[in-house]
């Protein structure tokens, strides 16, 4: 039961974070920790396969959303320098 209320409050205190984070990295960082929480409370109802699917499409979501998120904060970043 704590393991429970556990992941539940950190997937619920990570979907704030996501949305409250001024930085692109914290927010993506709290995504992941949100979806990996949800993850193990689908491993604790005997949900596996939904589980791993979840690991493995989601988490490559999000670094694919790092990766843009770098790519288009750094343009904007070098374009500031620049000028």
């Amino acid at each position: 039961m704590f393991l429970f209320l556990f992941l539940a409050a950190s997937a619920l205190i990570s979907a704030l974070l996501v949305v409250a984070s001024k930085e692109v990295v914290h927010s993506v960082i709290a995504l992941a920790t949100c979806f990996i929480s949800i993850a193990v409370l689908f491993i604790m109802l005997s949900a596996e396969f939904v589980a791993i699917v979840q690991i493995l499409v989601y988490v490559g979501a999000v670094v694919v959303v790092i990766l843009f998120g770098i790519m288009l904060t750094k343009r904007e970043i070098m374009e500031s320098e620049k000028r």
